[in-house]
């Protein structure tokens, strides 16, 4: 309950609050090392590590749920999850919602795109009717155990639809019981401003390198009047390229010592993944013994 707790009330901060996307495991011990106060389980990014491919809704729940709950026991700092559409109508948002809360998630996000889903910044995305996912909401609400396990609202219709009707459905989706507020795909600072004056509840930020929103800094988005943002696939593409650049340089030079100044020292891995306080559980200290947080 602790880590969800404080989820809300950095959300509700008046200071905006990042969330860096993980990918896995060891990417969010990165973010929380590199000192963010939360993280943010990108569904783009758990189906490109784990199946190696792109994000059209080939993840179920039950290995999203799996991937929350490593990426939870992984670090000490709220996890925000993608929850993709809940993986079908109420009753699965229901369990889906159970699963997620179960495996150690702060904040689920539900979207309302058909089956199967596509990225947020992809063409070709459809959305169900407004009142089908206001549904979906309700159950999640209903279904969540803890009162601080925070529901994000995500309308894709901005795209296809217009921006009318993406307020539209935000308003209803806050109606229906949705803590925060994500409107995908804006593509103008002007309806990103109109969005915040529109909206009551907070509102979330998505910033996708190369997508279709206006790529801003964390403070003009607050001053804009957003809550939270994500950078969901920033430590995937840095990720994806520090690696092929130096296994290029490995295949040339048929050594990977012209690239070490590029890695983390067998030391510093070690520390980050947490071998010291093996050591000391080993050698009989208790003291390091992680405490369930949630």
């Amino acid at each position: 309950m602790v880590l969800r707790k404080r989820l809300r009330k950095l959300v509700e901060a008046e200071e905006i609050l990042i969330l860096p996307g993980a990918y896995d495991a060891l990417s969010a011990k990165l973010v929380q090392a590199a000192g963010f106060q939360a993280v943010y389980l990108t569904g783009y990014g758990q189906s490109a590590s784990k199946l190696g491919e792109p994000d059209v809704g080939l993840m179920c729940m039950s290995e999203m749920a799996e991937r929350t709950r490593d990426i939870a026991m992984a670090v000490d700092i709220p996890v925000a999850c993608d929850a993709d559409t809940g993986f079908g109508g109420p009753v699965n948002v229901i369990r889906t919602v159970r699963e997620y809360e179960r495996a150690g998630a702060a904040a689920i996000q539900l979207e309302d795109q058909t089956m199967p889903k596509k990225c947020g910044h992809m063409l070709g995305r459809q959305v169900v009717p407004a009142e089908e996912m206001a549904e979906k909401i309700r159950a999640a609400a209903a279904a969540r155990g803890d009162p601080d396990f925070l529901i994000i609202a995500r309308t894709d219709a901005r795209t296809e639809h217009g921006i009318d009707e993406a307020i539209r459905r935000g308003r209803l989706y806050e109606e229906a019981g949705a803590d925060i507020i994500f409107i995908e795909s804006l593509e103008t600072v002007d309806e990103m401003k109109r969005v915040n004056r529109e909206i009551r509840k907070p509102t979330i930020a998505n910033m996708v390198e190369g997508g279709r929103t206006p790529f801003l800094p964390a403070r003009e988005l607050q001053e804009i009047g957003y809550s939270a943002v994500i950078f969901p696939i920033t430590t995937l593409y840095a990720a994806a390229k520090a690696v092929y650049d130096v296994l290029a340089d490995l295949r040339e030079n048929g050594t990977s010592a012209g690239s070490s100044d590029r890695m983390l020292c067998f030391r510093e891995f070690n520390e980050l993944i947490g071998l010291p306080a093996v050591r000391k559980i080993e050698s009989g200290d208790l003291s390091a013994v992680r405490r369930d947080l949630l």
